[in-house]
């Protein structure tokens, strides 16, 4: 039986990481550097403090050459992720930047009957027709009258979701990688993290110069949210998911981490006072159940789910 102290301790520790990763958006926000800069530095910055930390516990281990190769998968679709996700939060907001971007679980349930022969059950395609109803109450209802620029961003923040679902999916076949090359030696998961953000880094540098952008850091603010960004939003919440979901069921995982959407509107409405509309908030809560719903499936199966966003 669960002990209860822990338990509750494990669900702040779940909705503190949560709440971290949906302040991602307003931090690359308040960066006030171009999408790519800002993603290059979270990036590198991340590698970097992850690095640090296995080297710190003394449990940094000697990775195959092919591992390196592998990882370039992964590596490119978090690059392409973070690429399309911070331009779509200066189109349309980090509220629902975010929010478009957990369509992750719909394209992770695709690739699970595309590539690996399930069937979609009727909670699935539910989620589905939840999602999409929220949707059209966020958007639909307004889209012929939208400006183009934001329209764009809408397709960008879908397209996070694609690229998210790719990067799940080759990371967990890089640490499937590792196991077979290394059985007894296998890297810990914070040294594969660090290894596919420091070659994610590496991508998002090369676009960043074949854009023609400038990687100076404006000035001292900037490189504040960019370390928090870093530190907080994507290292220190990766920590707290990882060790909250040991002492959770994996359906409370899935709930919980439905903060994190809400915590990015919410900071959206709030900081950067987002006009939002009551036909709006229903369509955030349709969105939120259709995504949970439609995962359900499969955190049933899985040991720890991964969390909604970088």
């Amino acid at each position: 039986m669960q002990d209860v102290p822990a338990g509750r301790a494990a669900v702040a520790w779940m909705l503190a990481g949560a709440a971290l990763i949906g302040s991602n958006g307003l931090m690359v926000r308040l960066a006030g550097t171009p999408p790519t800069v800002s993603a290059f530095y979270r990036m590198l910055f991340a590698g970097a403090l992850l690095a640090l930390l296995v080297a710190l516990r003394r449990d940094w281990r000697p990775v195959p050459a092919r591992l390196w190769w592998l990882a370039l998968l992964p590596a490119a679709a978090f690059a392409a992720d973070l690429w399309l996700w911070h331009r779509s939060i200066l189109l349309i907001g980090p509220g629902l930047a975010t929010l478009l971007a957990n369509a992750q679980v719909f394209f992770m349930a695709l690739a699970g009957v595309l590539m690996f022969g399930e069937r979609p059950g009727p909670r699935f395609l539910g989620g589905i027709a939840l999602a999409f109803l929220g949707l059209w109450l966020l958007l639909g209802a307004d889209w012929a009258t939208l400006p183009a620029d934001y329209r764009w961003g809408v397709w960008l923040g879908l397209g996070t979701g694609l690229c998210y679902a790719v990067y799940n999916i080759g990371l967990r076949h890089v640490q499937q990688a590792g196991r077979r090359l290394a059985p007894l030696r296998a890297a810990p998961i914070a040294q594969v993290l660090a290894l596919v953000s420091l070659l994610c880094a590496v991508l998002l540098g090369l676009a960043g110069l074949a854009e023609g952008v400038s990687f100076a850091i404006p000035g001292w603010r900037a490189l504040g949210w960019l370390l928090l960004l870093a530190g907080l939003g994507h290292c220190l919440s990766w920590l707290l998911i990882s060790r909250a979901m040991q002492h959770l069921p994996v359906a409370l995982v899935g709930l919980l981490l439905l903060a994190q959407p809400v915590c990015a509107f919410v900071l959206d409405l709030v900081v950067l006072q987002r006009p939002t509309l009551p036909r709006e908030w229903a369509g955030l809560a349709c969105t939120l159940a259709g995504n949970f719903l439609a995962g359900l499936k499969g955190r049933e199966r899985a040991q720890a789910p991964a969390p909604r966003r970088p």
